[in-house]
Parts: C-alpha cells; structure tokens; sequence
C-alpha cells in the first residue's frame, strides 16, 4: 500500500512539473546564449574576457510564440557573471530568445 501511494505520488509530481527541460553547460541552447551574449558584449565593451553562466539560476522554457512575425521557441533566464579583464563581480540577470533552429534572436543582461 505505502509503495503505491509513494509511486501515485512520483507520477503526479511529475505531471505537475510538465516541460522541465534539463540544462548543462554543453546545451546548444545555452552555448548559443553565451556565445551570442558574449559577442554583443564583447562589442560594447572591449574589456569583457568572458561570461560565465551560473547553470544553478537558469531556467529554460520551450516557447510557442512570435515577436511580430518572427517565431521564438525558447526562453531562456538566469544569471551570468560578467568577467571584465579577467576578474569577475557580483551576478547580472540575462534573457536569451531563442528562434527556429536554436538561432539567438536576443540575449539582453541587466544589473540586479
């Protein structure tokens, strides 16, 4: 009895939780964010070494959704830590859109 309450339980737990998606640092989409935001960066500051993802804050979300006519099949959010002649500061929260075939449509970063 206890073991079909506890796997009633698993299942509904997991119904409930829907499109969890699994994210790792060699996630395409998350190596497209972090490529395309490090460029864009990269441009407006020439000081920026690099950007380090802090993979415990990111939330992924498939998306069914357009911008205009242009279609945007990921969401992405979290925090990133901006490194700026190779040391690193406190953490800035970033969006990153993701259209058809994982292509960066926006990565947009803000001071907390």
């Amino acid at each position: 009895m206890l073991i079909r309450k506890m796997i009633a339980s698993s299942v509904i737990l997991g119904a409930l939780t829907g499109g969890c998606l699994a994210q790792t640092t060699d996630d395409p989409s998350i190596t497209a964010c972090k490529s395309t935001g490090l460029l864009a960066l990269q441009e407006k500051s020439k000081d920026i070494s690099d950007l380090v993802i802090d993979m415990e804050s990111v939330a992924m979300s498939k998306a069914d959704t357009n911008v205009e006519d242009v279609p945007v099949k990921m969401v992405v959010l979290g925090e990133a830590y901006i490194a700026r002649n190779g040391k690193t500061g406190t953490p800035d929260r970033f969006v990153c859109l993701l259209g058809d075939k994982g292509k960066v449509l926006l990565t947009f970063f803000t001071a907390k």
